[in-house]
């Protein structure tokens, strides 16, 4: 089993990843660095676990979908 990882809008092109899945991690910290090579994190990215709002240091399981969002802007 595998976790499925997404990038979103602005921060997949300027991360330039596509969405990928890795074997293991325990939280979504660990996604993040697996995926990115530990890459800074850009301030107020939302994350996401299965579908719902997650932190950083959210626990990860098999089967779980991390997704990466850039922060929300407009007005």
């Amino acid at each position: 089993m595998t976790i499925q990882v997404k990038f979103f809008a602005s921060l997949k092109e300027q991360l330039q990843l596509a969405d990928t899945e890795i074997e293991h991690a325990q939280t979504v910290e660990d996604v993040w660095n697996t995926v990115t090579d530990k890459a800074d994190r850009p301030d107020n990215i939302i994350v996401a676990v299965n579908l719902e709002y997650a932190q950083f240091d959210s626990p990860v399981n098999t089967g779980d979908e991390v997704a990466f969002f850039p922060p929300v802007t407009g007005g």
